[in-house]
């Protein structure tokens, strides 16, 4: 039986609806045979590293960290794809440990991949972005919080939904001002990672006038813990080591997780310890049940039989702002996804209470942070009281007049 050709009358929502569940079921084609679904195909790019060995028995070793979060996310891509007759695909590199991240993102781009999600540290993220084949494709960074990255390091073809260490110092900061906590003890780790860390936390004093009036290494090494003699030790070289002037608040910087969890309950006065430990801001954290955060955390404990991490999180992310500009614009077209992903338009719920964006001056992902400690949600940043013109989302890190990022 011919169907009669569809008028080109603008249509009611519940008719748009029903249009667009049509289409999903193959229902609006010629002579009723079933539409042919247009391909989204979205790259992960990670890499095969020791598990990282976690101080306390009750916590998991994670060897599958960030692509559960991509996993997750290709099936909330494909629940709405099925309506609208587009069909995701994740194409799944992990690189060997010595193996070189650019000659798996060059297979990637060979195949016509032009969305590509990293998973990877700076360094690779920015070999990956340099190569002359990804200079039309569109990269999301779901791992690094380098702020050179976002700084005099960035990249036109780079977008990033992790967080920035200045957005993390600076969402920390405002709610010890907004508590009236405004001198700090800062105790700097001997990572590289601890360092930036430590850099962002007094870029954030200075901005916020806190003061550090103690800013010290950390040079213990920690013994083995689960020793008769390991909390003895740790407890009197903690307490000499924070034997020092008054300060309202310990900010530890050790993204490494090798020293920071012994300060707190140790530490010579009774202070609060925060940074990355302790009172801790985050993407994401496993306490949090808030805008829905309870539905998003149980689909992904029936997958992966874990919590989900900051960095799950921000993987998760990167492939839903794919998913929601491919659905948004109907179109499997890279060129017509990115130019909405950067676009005024976008917003992505994040089960966060706002909308989520793209920065177009640096790249980043404006979003709401965490402040959680092991058990509780404690606050969200932006705090009241912290205005913009704009977006309280951009008092978070680098705003548009300070930005050194020259695309």
């Amino acid at each position: 039986m011919t169907k009669q050709p569809m008028t080109k009358q603008p249509m009611t929502k519940r008719k748009t609806f029903i249009a667009a569940c049509a289409l999903g079921l193959g229902l609006l084609t010629g002579g009723g045979a079933t539409a042919h679904a247009a391909d989204v195909a979205i790259g992960y790019i990670g890499r095969q590293e020791p598990p990282r060995e976690p101080l306390s028995f009750v916590e998991p070793i994670l060897e599958d960290e960030g692509l559960q979060g991509a996993q997750l996310a290709l099936k909330d891509n494909e629940t709405t794809g099925r309506l609208l007759g587009q069909n995701f695909t994740l194409d799944e590199v992990i690189v060997e440990e010595d193996g070189d991240p650019a000659a798996a993102a060059r297979e990637l781009l060979g195949r016509g991949v032009k969305l590509i999600v990293s998973d990877l540290p700076a360094d690779a993220l920015i070999a990956i972005a340099d190569l002359a084949e990804a200079s039309d494709a569109l990269i999301l960074n779901a791992r690094a919080r380098d702020d050179g990255l976002r700084r005099d390091r960035c990249r036109a073809n780079v977008l990033h939904t992790m967080p920035s260490r200045a957005m993390l110092a600076d969402a920390l900061g405002q709610y010890l001002v907004f508590k009236r906590w405004t001198r700090w003890f800062l105790v700097e780790g001997p990572g590289e990672g601890d360092k930036k860390y430590a850099d962002a936390i007094r870029r954030t004093a200075k901005r916020y006038n806190a003061k550090i009036v103690e800013d010290k290494p950390w040079t213990f090494e920690t013994g083995n813990r689960r020793t008769d003699s390991g909390a003895v030790n740790e407890r009197d070289a903690i307490q000499g080591f924070t034997q020092v002037g008054d300060y309202d608040i310990l900010i530890v910087a050790d993204e490494e997780d090798q020293f920071g969890e012994y300060l707190t309950d140790r530490t010579a006065r009774p202070r609060p310890v925060a940074g990355t430990q302790g009172l801790t801001p985050t993407a994401w954290s496993r306490v949090t049940e808030n805008w829905g955060g309870t539905q998003l955390q149980r689909r992904f404990e029936r997958q992966a039989d874990r919590s989900m991490t900051e960095r799950d999180y921000s993987v998760w992310l990167a492939v839903r702002t794919i998913g929601e500009a491919a659905t948004r614009t109907s179109s499997a077209d890279p060129k017509t996804i990115e130019g909405f992903i950067r676009s005024p338009d976008f917003a992505l719920g994040g089960f966060k209470g706002q909308p989520l964006s793209f920065r177009p001056w640096d790249g980043q992902m404006r979003q709401p942070v965490l402040i959680a400690n092991p058990r509780m949600l404690v606050s969200v940043s932006p705090q009241e009281g912290f205005l913009h013109p704009v977006t309280e989302l951009d008092s978070l890190g680098d705003d548009k007049p300070e930005t050194q990022c020259k695309f």
